[in-house]
């Protein structure tokens, strides 16, 4: 893998520059983080209404042309770099915001927003902050996307059943079968199926790796935002 060609690093190498390039990276990171920043300003307590004008006014400011010229390798980390930006803009933009949800000089990113409120009721309620509830969704969607290319993987080469019965034991479970009992399901030895599943953890954690390198400035943050997403999702 070639860090310098992520998605966050191509946006912060052409900061201050025409760069159809990072306006791009750009954009495909925020589709990747606009439920999680969703789920922030709800949690903050806004109604779904103004939740749904206030997500999509900020991604429009975002994605305006102009913003690369904000940007530089000190942002670090994209989803600090985010939620930090959505604070300000929550805070000090409520104005700009209707300018924006009229149309203004921005160009907005489609969203299913009403999908979104649907996810919204079902995430748990309790004590959880908006800042730990954008955390955990940000975690649970990294690995969603990890789990996709994992099965897409499968599907292609025939191996979706025997995927599916082993996504449960990616994290580290105990399998509720033994090997050999999975093994006889598909025609494997007990050793073939230790070695399929060791495989698949590898690819596993490759993914989950080049996921996030997407997101960092430097190739030493991969592995701390790695140890951090597993201590979100075990919470």
């Amino acid at each position: 893998m070639c860090f310098a060609t992520t998605h966050w690093s191509v946006v912060l190498t052409a900061a201050g520059a025409d760069s159809p390039a990072a306006a791009a990276a750009l954009e495909m990171l925020c589709r990747q983080y606009w439920y999680p920043l969703y789920a922030y300003v709800r949690r903050s307590g806004r109604e779904p209404h103004d939740a749904q004008d206030l997500t999509q006014a900020f991604f429009a400011q975002l994605l305006r042309r102009d913003f690369l010229h904000n940007v530089g390798p000190e942002k670090g980390r994209f989803r600090t770099f985010l939620l930090t930006c959505l604070k300000h803009f929550l805070t000090d933009e409520w104005e700009k915001a209707r300018t924006a949800r009229r149309g203004g000089d921005c160009r907005p990113l489609s969203l299913d927003l009403e999908q979104a409120e649907a996810r919204y009721h079902r995430e748990p309620g309790g004590e959880a902050s908006a800042e730990s509830l954008y955390e955990r969704r940000w975690a649970l969607d990294l690995l969603e996307r990890v789990l996709d290319r994992l099965r897409d993987e499968a599907a292609s080469s025939d191996q979706d059943a025997v995927f599916e019965q082993f996504m449960s034991c990616l994290w580290g479970e105990r399998p509720a079968e033994t090997c050999a009992q999975v093994g006889a399901r598909f025609g494997l030895g007990a050793s073939a199926v230790k070695v399929a599943l060791h495989r698949l953890r590898l690819r596993c954690r490759a993914l989950l790796r080049e996921e996030i390198a997407h997101t960092v400035s430097r190739p030493e943050e991969v592995e701390e935002e790695l140890r951090h997403l597993f201590a979100v999702v075990s919470r």
